[in-house]
């Protein structure tokens, strides 16, 4: 029997990463950047009003807001007319508005001492003005403005290169592309980008007893549960699925239907009997296109299944249990950290933490544990609680339920038989639900 992180081993040596695309940055969100993006032109292109005001010489506004003499007479403004209010103690600055500028406007505008200019976010700064005032601090005025405040040189201005220049790295390789990279390949220009892409996976459910979901099941038979289910589980991983449904146990279609699948895809999932005669028969079916073995692995739920290189580009190909909940799991420990690593990721695996049982919890003896579970956490001391799902203490039932129910798998070791309350383990995070 083989150990759970022997086969994981041989598993990820397999992988088949496609290679990388060039893709519309509108399609690049979720996927790992395969080159470095390298700024031609500063971001931004211009110096670039930061928020709607006036653009003014700093200098011009330096005494609004100062508080005002005793004497207006002592009052230092050169040309400028500077006036105290009634209701304030602070000086305002009175400066005349000579035009507009717009965000998207080509027409510049050139700014004398002691003027100001109506500006909007994004606008290109006028020539000369170092400094937006906020319309805030300003009475809003069109013709005349009083201004209440006074800014410092670059305040409220975003300057050329503020952001970037020329030569800076705008997404590095090896970056997951969010929004905010997405966002940032737009500013700069980018229209594609070249990225690691999914990995397709085609997902086959082998079975005379199956049948869609759009029919009626006859007698003895039951409808196909694991297509959906497991492709549902590829997709979550990031994967570009295509699920092909149910294939019958006949050889010779069985091996044009997988065979057809490794031609288009970097992963091939079959599910179905993994015991005695039927897993002959599939090893025989497949043979034309590899060794695809069959064998026992130390762990439950899922301990026999199947793994095999397949076609001329030796596909990884796995056969899972037909149970939904072995295969839904066996999944999860086998086939999804070999996509992830597919898709370039630094940690394949789901994140794990470290959690107290709140009731005892029996496994396997020589296996791993992979039990469903409900994590939990403490309010006042912030620590991990799970228990374990389902009327047995092992968690091992078939209900696939009790699986849509769970938020974890608890991870058992395989020298470990028993877990009283109280003791703590390894618990694996499901997908999130909310």
């Amino acid at each position: 029997m083989r150990s759970v992180q022997d086969h994981l081993s041989l598993v990820a040596a397999s992988v088949v990463a496609p290679k990388p695309v060039q893709v519309a940055i509108s399609e690049a969100q979720g996927l790992l950047c395969a080159e470095e993006v390298v700024t031609t032109e500063p971001l931004p292109g211009f110096d670039q009003v930061a928020v709607d005001g006036y653009a003014v010489r700093a200098v011009d506004v330096a005494l609004a807001g100062t508080p005002a003499p005793a004497e207006m007479a002592d009052v230092d403004a050169g040309d400028l007319e500077v006036t105290r209010p009634d209701d304030s103690d602070d000086l305002v600055v009175h400066l005349p508005v000579v035009g507009e500028v717009v965000a998207g406007s080509r027409t510049p505008i050139r700014l004398q001492p002691g003027q100001a200019v109506r500006v909007s976010t994004g606008a290109p700064t006028p020539t000369l003005a170092d400094a937006v005032v906020p319309l805030r601090w300003t009475d809003g005025g069109a013709q005349r403005v009083m201004i209440g405040h006074g800014v410092d040189s670059g305040d409220y201005v975003r300057r050329i290169g503020d952001d970037v220049v020329p030569g800076d790295i705008a997404v590095r390789e090896g970056t997951v592309i969010g929004p905010a990279q997405v966002g940032l390949l737009a500013a700069v220009g980018r229209a594609r980008v070249l990225v690691h892409p999914r990995p397709r996976v085609a997902v086959i459910t082998v079975g005379d007893e199956l049948v869609d979901i759009d029919r009626v099941p006859g007698p003895g038979q039951v409808f196909d549960v694991n297509s959906y289910a497991l492709a549902a589980a590829a997709r979550d991983a990031g994967a570009d699925v295509h699920r092909v449904g149910v294939a019958v146990r006949d050889k010779d279609r069985l091996r044009e239907v997988v065979e057809a699948q490794l031609i288009r895809s970097e992963i091939v999932v079959l599910c179905g009997s993994v015991g005695g005669q039927a897993s002959q028969e599939v090893a025989e079916a497949l043979a034309d296109l590899g060794d695809m073995e069959i064998g026992r692995i130390a762990m439950h739920p899922g301990s026999v299944q199947g793994f095999g290189l397949l076609g001329r580009d030796e596909i990884p190909t796995f056969w899972l249990p037909a149970n939904p909940v072995s295969a839904l799991v066996t999944f999860e420990v086998m086939v999804r950290p070999l996509i992830r690593i597919a898709l370039g990721k630094r940690q394949p695996r789901r994140r794990t933490v470290t959690a107290r049982t709140i009731g005892p919890i029996a496994s396997v003896a020589g296996r791993t544990g992979y039990l469903r579970g409900q994590l939990m956490r403490d309010e006042r001391s912030g620590e991990y609680l799970v228990q374990v799902i389902g009327e047995s203490p092992t968690g091992t039932s078939h209900l696939l339920a009790e699986l849509a129910d769970a938020n974890c798998l608890i991870v058992v070791d395989e020298d470990v038989e028993e877990l009283e309350t109280g003791d703590r383990v390894e618990v694996m995070f499901l997908a999130q639900r909310g």
